[in-house]
């Protein structure tokens, strides 16, 4: 049996070496167009940021290395230009000679990724302009860095690789600016967390538009002048784009292989294309989502590694199966991390799913042992099903053990319910005997059997000025004098009961407090005492988080070297 595999890193690389620990017969070749067959794509923006200092470290395995360990055909620098399924072979053309010759296979692997997105803007076709795909890429803005007065840079885009570039040259000493189209950075994330990170990020000193696009590009004295859609011109020193992928299939576009979303090659459960003798592995396939059964596109290491060993079994005669992503990712943001897991809201609401949520603060380990921080969680469950359906958190300690847990809770199907029952280890430093995991189950439980009902953010409009309810503030004297919302009144919760009285009971009680716990302990109240009572999830902190960040984000940032 021979094997032609088209790209290495991730999943052509991970194929590769599982048909080999299946096979010691086959004959198997990988072409590569970079010169690198297995390297650390993740790890490019902190090799920019000087985090990683030695060139070796980015690549887990030279061609050499590789092929002598797997005894595989490994031939970088080549460039598979077309494929021929009707007599099975492949063009190919050797980048260092132009020498193009035919490949035959037996079975095909498509491994080829995705590229980086390029708009259509006037003048981006500029040495000054940069992305950050390969590892090539990455030699190139460093060196550009480092032979060139280099201080003021623009990113545009702010999700993955744009953050993670932009924390990494603001390390290195630059004046970072980042464009982004969107409303908020990190659009995997809720509005509502994403509030957490614009703040800290400008605390870090990074600078950024919201909303914005950039519209034309100009060279002028050795400097790139860039008109944005507000109509401000930023003067950089370079620009990277980092808006997104696209997957690279041309390959499997021109051969007739059935194509998805954004011209995705098509894949069944056993990764194997229209065609029964082509896989087709990572960025490049379309993929179901686990939990919403739709098709979806997700670029990110772990799906594409497991990918390729499964491509590799079924060429090998196993029966193996992907079971479809939810898309689990974190980053991290200088001392902050970001992650999450399955759907967002913003997908539940176009999706029409009839959701609800939750969201907490709890301390990243037992609050009475030093340096705890705060964990900013929200998770999403279905309300008939009581089916988990996401969950994202923000923070600073902790935050990727929570979510790997949710992750695994919603990959074996658990209720939502359920996670008020899992087994977690504990110890001070680590966590507390009411995990935070748990305490979202013990909320969604108690939602569930109407034990806790619930306001957010987006219903204060309507609730405000209102004559038939009592929008109530529980918080002490001192907390309510130094920052409340309009229209509540303040009793302390311990004061509640002796002033009961003073709250009309034949209205709606609207309940607040810091964080949402003394609330919640106030409505048990009411609620007993025979008072309809609701809870503000997550309390006045999060009000305010996400209130200031409103403003902030309306306002004019200083962004960069602004020259107009």
């Amino acid at each position: 049996m021979k094997v032609v595999i088209v790209g290495g890193v991730a999943g052509g690389a991970s194929a590769a070496a599982r048909l080999r620990r299946l096979n010691e017969e086959a004959e198997i070749i990988i072409f590569e167009r970079s010169g690198y067959i297995s390297y650390a794509n993740c790890g490019l923006p902190y090799y920019i940021g000087g985090i990683i200092v030695d060139k070796k470290q980015l690549t887990l395995q030279t061609p050499k290395s590789f092929g002598t360990r797997f005894n595989i055909d490994v031939r970088v620098k080549h460039e598979v230009l077309k494929i021929n399924r009707e007599d099975k072979s492949v063009l190919v053309r050797n980048l260092d000679t132009n020498e193009e010759f035919i490949e035959t296979y037996d079975k095909l692997i498509l491994s080829p990724g995705a590229k980086a997105m390029y708009p259509d803007i006037e003048g981006i076709d500029n040495d000054k302009v940069f992305s950050l795909r390969t590892v090539e890429d990455t030699y190139r803005i460093d060196d550009y860095i480092n032979n060139n007065e280099v201080n003021n840079i623009v990113v545009s885009g702010g999700g993955f690789i744009g953050l993670e570039l932009a924390e990494n040259l603001s390390l290195k000493g630059k004046n970072v600016t980042i464009i982004q189209l969107s409303g908020q950075l990190m659009d995997q994330v809720d509005s509502e967390l994403s509030s957490f990170i614009h703040p800290y990020l400008r605390e870090k000193g990074l600078n950024f538009y919201l909303s914005t696009t950039i519209n034309k590009i100009e060279d002028k004295n050795n400097k790139l002048n860039l008109t944005l859609s507000n109509d401000k011109v930023l003067e950089a020193d370079m620009l990277i784009m980092a808006i997104g992928v696209i997957p690279e299939s041309k390959l499997g576009k021109e051969c007739g292989l059935k194509l998805g979303i954004k011209d995705s090659i098509v894949v069944d459960e056993h990764m194997a294309t229209s065609d029964k003798d082509i896989y087709a592995v990572g960025d490049v396939v379309q993929i179901k989502n686990r939990i919403s059964g739709l098709d979806s596109l997700i670029s990110l290491a772990g799906p594409a590694n497991k990918q390729g060993r499964i491509a590799a079994d079924n060429i090998c005669g196993i029966d193996s199966s992907y079971k479809g992503g939810q898309g689990s990712s974190v980053i991290k943001l200088f001392d902050m991390t970001v992650a999450s897991t399955g759907l967002n809201e913003k997908v539940l609401k176009k999706m029409d799913i009839d959701y609800d949520k939750v969201f907490l603060s709890p301390s990243s380990h037992a609050s009475y042992y030093p340096d705890s921080t705060t964990l900013n969680m929200k998770v999403l469950f279905e309300k008939k099903t009581d089916r988990l359906l996401g969950a994202q958190i923000v923070g600073f300690d902790g935050v990727d053990k929570r979510i790997d847990v949710l992750s695994t809770a919603i990959f074996t199907g658990l209720k939502a319910s359920d996670l008020k029952d899992l087994d977690l280890a504990y110890a001070p430093p680590y966590s507390s005997a009411k995990d935070p995991v748990n305490m979202a189950g013990f909320m969604i439980d108690n939602i569930n059997k109407g034990i806790l009902k619930q306001f957010f953010y987006e219903d204060l409009d309507n609730l405000i000025d209102r004559d038939d309810i009592t929008l109530l503030d529980t918080r002490t004297t001192k907390e309510y004098s130094s920052g409340h919302v309009d229209g509540f009144i303040n009793i302390p919760v311990d004061e509640l009961r002796e002033r009961i009285n003073e709250i009309d009971k034949n209205k709606p009680v609207y309940v607040m407090c810091q964080s949402g716990i003394r609330s919640y302990i106030a409505t048990r109240i009411l609620a007993n005492l025979g008072y309809d009572a609701y809870n503000y999830s997550g309390g006045y902190r999060l009000y305010s988080i996400i209130h200031d960040d409103k403003i902030a984000s309306r306002s004019a940032l200083p962004c960069g070297k602004e020259i107009r």
